[in-house]
């Protein structure tokens, strides 16, 4: 199994298919002037499949899929179908928006895809078109339903964010009362390809005193392990409520995953400002054993912490979020 030079055990690879999107989210991306990847740089379906081959075969047993949007990519089932069937694969998950995804649904769930994480910071139609400069809420909660009702898991992710959709926290909270899913606020990050800085007023304390002083039988519940979120229940719910410290950075010290950016970087920690192109290396011709070793060489590289790479990268963090991969 692949292991760092803290100890940690390497097995969750989220593998970022596309950075194109549907949405120009605030907190991802500038309204104008993002460039997208040229299509030649992208890895193709043959180069993330034999990726995600070695990865499995030195012990990742967990691919999250992620954007971008991922169904903007054309092939996405058809990669789906082929990394399900890898030998050593425990779990295929996706990230998505939601707005593309409820025509493929049935397929997902029949290729084993048993968690989806949505990412929806509103349940207001004037706020969901400030926040992602588009329309399209109506969709992102039919596809919710149509997850549920195919039994697939489903995580609702929010980035809370000042001054734009605080006011959104509680009845997003009050949609795990009648809907079985788990609902996580984020602290904003600042991965929206600006230099505009974020506000870390909405940190988790903030957001988590903010939950209680409306529901204050809320409760914290056991965080599954290599869990990034703080996990807590309000009885009588169906649902649980989560808070990712994602800016303070607190669950760094059981980090168990690796990025793979769609121009096939690969980055050991999201605050890192660069990684290393596996995609070359795949094009200049390098054996499995080779690129084994490089994946190897990387990951006991990898920094302790979000701060020390941070820090290691001079503060240049401002990278978009889409051409990272969420």
């Amino acid at each position: 199994m692949l292991t760092d030079s803290f100890g940690r055990k390497i097995n969750y690879l989220r593998l970022a298919v596309i950075d194109r999107c549907n949405l120009r989210c605030t907190y991802c991306m500038p309204e104008n002037g993002l460039a997208w990847i040229p299509g030649g740089e992208l890895m193709t379906t043959t180069e993330m499949l034999r990726l995600c081959r070695l990865f499995t075969e030195m012990g990742v047993d967990k691919v999250r899929i992620t954007g971008g949007e991922p169904f903007m990519r054309r092939d996405l089932l058809p990669l789906l179908e082929n990394i399900s069937r890898l030998p050593g694969l425990r779990e295929l998950t996706l990230t998505t928006n939601g707005l593309l995804t409820e025509p493929f649904i049935p397929q997902m769930k029949t290729l084993g895809v048993r968690s989806v994480n949505i990412s929806l910071d509103t349940l207001d139609e004037e706020r969901f078109s400030g926040i992602t400069r588009r329309t399209g809420l109506h969709k992102v909660l039919a596809t919710i339903h149509t997850l549920l009702a195919h039994r697939i898991n489903v995580k609702i992710n929010c980035v809370v964010m000042d001054g734009q959709n605080t006011e959104d926290i509680l009845p997003l909270v009050r949609l795990a009362k009648k809907l079985p899913v788990d609902v996580r606020f984020i602290e904003e990050m600042p991965f929206n390809g600006t230099d505009e800085p974020v506000s870390l007023k909405w940190d988790f304390p903030h957001i988590l005193e903010h939950i209680r002083n409306h529901f204050p039988d809320i409760e914290k519940i056991p965080d599954p392990a290599y869990s990034t979120s703080f996990n807590y229940r309000i009885p009588g719910f169906t649902g649980n409520i989560g808070i990712i410290a994602a800016h303070t950075r607190s669950f760094c010290g059981s980090c168990n995953r690796l990025r793979l950016t769609p121009a096939g970087i690969l980055r050991t920690c999201l605050y890192e400002a660069s990684g290393k192109n596996l995609k070359a290396e795949l094009r200049a011709g390098r054996s499995d054993a080779e690129l084994k070793e490089i994946i190897f060489r990387a990951v006991r590289g990898k920094p302790k912490d979000g701060w020390e790479a941070e820090k290691k990268s001079s503060g240049t963090v401002h990278e978009s979020m889409a051409t990272i991969g969420g």
